[in-house]
């Protein structure tokens, strides 16, 4: 049994949903997604999407070599079916993987221009996704066009402050279907997460996108949420993706007592950080 390449990706929350202004801006978090490739066959139960099946299919289209008999193994801690980019960061994995084992030598923006359209074929992204597979590829928030190709997508980036925690409530499944006509509906709170970020308030677009979100998909549970969370100390709160996740930003001082006050109510409750270009290197 032999390892044939191995690559690894992000998952993110998100600061502005593209279906908001058609403009959108993820951040990655120190979740990780573990992608090994075996030459032996596995099964993926995992992948609703057939996200990986679409990764081998959308290789061989552009004519990269791909092993003649392969098993992917996945290791993953970004929660599946939450908002928190696991999409985005199973297909940015696999591809590395894939690009390490036949060492084609692809950059970062043919990986995502590949990611993307592995999602799009595959069902599971309903803005284009490309703001969120920046975020599984590259530290940073990066506000980007995901009507563009990757090399002409990003419009404006930046980091955020070092000593912030990250809390991401978890309340289950998505209860309700997401409808693009309900966004557009609520186009003015999410140009106000926009006109935030252009100001350089990150944390402000996050939670001004999070009442858009939770508008748009009619989750006023997520508002109460997010509203108890400011209160008890919290920079930031909100839906990220399209829920039902919830993302909460704090100082690293405060995060015990908000990260207890947020497993009274949700069905748990994982703490990280914003990914660093320190801990990238680190990983690398």
């Amino acid at each position: 049994m032999t390892i044939l390449g191995s690559g690894e990706a992000s998952g993110a929350i998100s600061i502005l949903h593209a279906l908001g202004t058609g403009k959108g801006c993820s951040i990655p978090v120190n979740l990780h997604v573990e992608v090994i490739i075996h030459d032996f066959e596995m099964s993926n139960p995992d992948d609703k999407h057939g996200i990986l099946s679409e990764v081998s299919s959308i290789w061989e289209e552009k004519g990269y070599p791909l092993p003649s008999v392969m098993g992917w193994e996945v290791i993953s801690e970004v929660p599946i079916g939450q908002g928190l980019k696991s999409s985005s960061a199973l297909s940015c994995a696999a591809l590395r993987a894939l690009n390490n084992a036949s060492w084609t030598g692809l950059s970062d923006n043919d990986i995502v221009n590949l990611a993307v359209d592995v999602q799009r074929r595959s069902g599971c992204t309903i803005s284009g996704s490309m703001d969120d597979t920046w975020a599984a590829m590259t530290p940073g928030w990066k506000v980007v066009d995901p009507y563009r190709a990757s090399e002409d997508s990003i419009l404006f980036e930046g980091h955020l402050e070092p000593g912030l925690s990250v809390l991401l409530g978890l309340r289950g499944p998505r209860k309700t279907a997401i409808k693009r006509e309900s966004f557009s509906k609520n186009s003015q709170f999410f140009e106000r997460a926009l006109s935030s970020l252009i100001d350089g308030s990150v944390l402000d677009s996050l939670s001004s996108n999070g009442i858009a979100v939770a508008s748009s998909t009619e989750d006023f549970e997520a508002m109460r949420i997010c509203n108890l969370m400011m209160s008890s100390g919290a920079l930031a709160a909100g839906i990220s993706g399209s829920g039902p996740a919830i993302a909460v930003v704090c100082y690293d001082l405060d995060a015990e007592e908000i990260q207890i006050k947020l497993s009274e109510i949700c069905n748990q409750v994982i703490l990280t950080r914003f990914l660093s270009t320190e801990e990238l290197v680190e990983e690398a």
